[in-house]
């Protein structure tokens, strides 16, 4: 049985495989958890719980209801039935996650200042179709603004690149 149907044009994608694919990762996760509980310690210290206690049963509870989820989606007994959504929406999806993907792996080489004017002039540009000269203007107001505020009005320290070390800020 495919998890693709075709609707008028479109195609669509069921909801087999995102219900299959968050139930395996949510389970990964719960099992982690565990994992790094046990770690910690499960139990009962003199002063009380141990460190890991509580997250060791949140991880027990995680990985029981993925697992049920992934048992009745690969067995075909979901209570969700129809589509999920079309390629078109998500590649939408995508046209976002990738370029955030590639700002939070920038923000470590660059600093966040020039990685958030990187992604807020390509949205811009590519989805919004605005000129070079506000986009340039926006790019730029956004992380001065950010600096301003987090920087010199709260004194939180944000992560800085090249740049912003040559600058002295």
């Amino acid at each position: 049985m495919t998890d693709e149907k075709e609707a008028g044009d479109e195609q669509v994608v069921g909801n087999r495989g995102p219900e299959v694919g968050v139930a395996v990762f949510l389970l990964a996760i719960g099992a982690l958890v565990v994992a790094d509980s046990l770690r910690v310690g499960i139990g009962w210290a003199d002063d009380g719980p141990r460190s890991g206690y509580f997250p060791f049963y949140v991880g027990l509870f995680l990985i029981g209801s993925s697992g049920w989820t992934l048992l009745r989606a690969l067995i075909g007994r979901s209570p969700l039935k129809g589509e999920f959504a079309t390629r078109e929406q998500i590649g939408l999806v995508f046209a976002v996650l990738v370029p955030m993907v590639v700002y939070v792996a920038l923000i470590a080489g660059l600093g966040i200042y020039v990685a958030s004017f990187l992604l807020i002039s390509y949205f811009m540009k590519r989805h919004g179709k605005y000129g070079w000269p506000i986009t340039a203007a926006v790019a730029a107001a956004v992380p001065i603004a950010f600096f301003l505020l987090f920087e010199r009005w709260f004194l939180v320290l944000l992560p800085k690149g090249p740049l912003e070390r040559a600058l002295g800020f």
